[in-house]
């Protein structure tokens, strides 16, 4: 079995998360994402719309996803790769050659972003929308 690992906060899920999580599966049998606590948040200094439970919960959904671990800190990617026995370690191309250390432990693939969708674009839209912007 070829185990895929991947992190984000994913929040405000959209089609461009679905997209990453559907290729990242498609290159493995089993797809573990790790999905940024609140804790973890405040260090990057993001601010989540959906707790910590309630991302986990909705990754839980989605059919790409078979588990859903918590994100507490960048260092763990190479303990959590090492205890789930990962084969490859999957982000999104904004990431490229950031992670490129794990090389020696797993396969590091970046997987190219959706066009034209982030979740900043997705908040500032409906943020315009609850203004009274078009």
């Amino acid at each position: 079995m070829k185990r895929v690992i991947t992190y984000g906060t994913f929040d405000v899920l959209h089609f461009g998360h679905i997209n990453l999580l559907k290729r990242a599966r498609a290159l493995g049998d089993y797809l573990i994402v790790g999905c940024s606590s609140e804790e973890f948040n405040r260090i990057k200094n993001k601010k989540s719309y959906y707790t910590y439970e309630q991302r986990k919960m909705i990754l839980e959904a989605v059919r790409y996803v078979d588990l859903v671990i918590p994100e507490d800190n960048w260092e763990q990617k190479r303990s959590d790769i090492k205890k789930y026995c990962a084969d490859i370690f999957v982000m999104g191309d904004d990431w490229k050659g950031k992670f490129d250390d794990l090389k020696d432990i797993c396969e590091v693939v970046y997987l190219p972003r959706t066009p034209d969708v982030s979740s900043t674009q997705t908040r500032e839209h409906i943020n315009g929308k609850l203004n009274g912007s078009k």
